[in-house]
């Protein structure tokens, strides 16, 4: 029998997918957000395949905010390129549930405010 290498090859290392993604209007903000998500999330086109659970790097760059906002979180919705109802192709990155999560969900509702009791259709729901 063959010994196995301790340290498993590059190819055999999982890396999170990196995107990137600039709001420039609270209006494509509000349809984005997923307030939904118990961490919150931010929906992001991409013509990519991804599978709910996957880990994802985002750079989140809001309106006239000149932070930019690094998320590691985790596909938590996907809209297939054969979705109806004219809804765009992409994923739904749940935001993590620690400090930099809780800031950009914070960040993104105070952008929002009171148009996050609005009843206009989003990217998700």
């Amino acid at each position: 029998m063959a010994d196995l290498p301790n340290d498993p090859t590059p190819a055999a290392i999982s890396r999170p997918s990196v995107l990137s993604l600039v709001i420039k209007e609270k209006a494509a903000l509000y349809s984005a957000y997923m307030p939904f998500l118990k961490n919150g999330g931010i929906f992001v086109p991409t013509n990519k395949s991804y599978n709910l659970g996957d880990e994802i790097y985002l750079i989140l760059t809001l309106l006239d905010d000149p932070n930019k906002y690094p998320i590691a979180g985790k596909v938590a919705w996907v809209t297939p390129s054969t979705a109806g109802n004219n809804k765009s192709q992409g994923i739904g990155v749940h935001f993590p549930d620690d400090e930099s999560g809780l800031r950009i969900k914070q960040r993104v509702e105070e952008l929002l405010g009171s148009a996050l009791r609005s009843t206009r259709i989003t990217h998700t729901l």
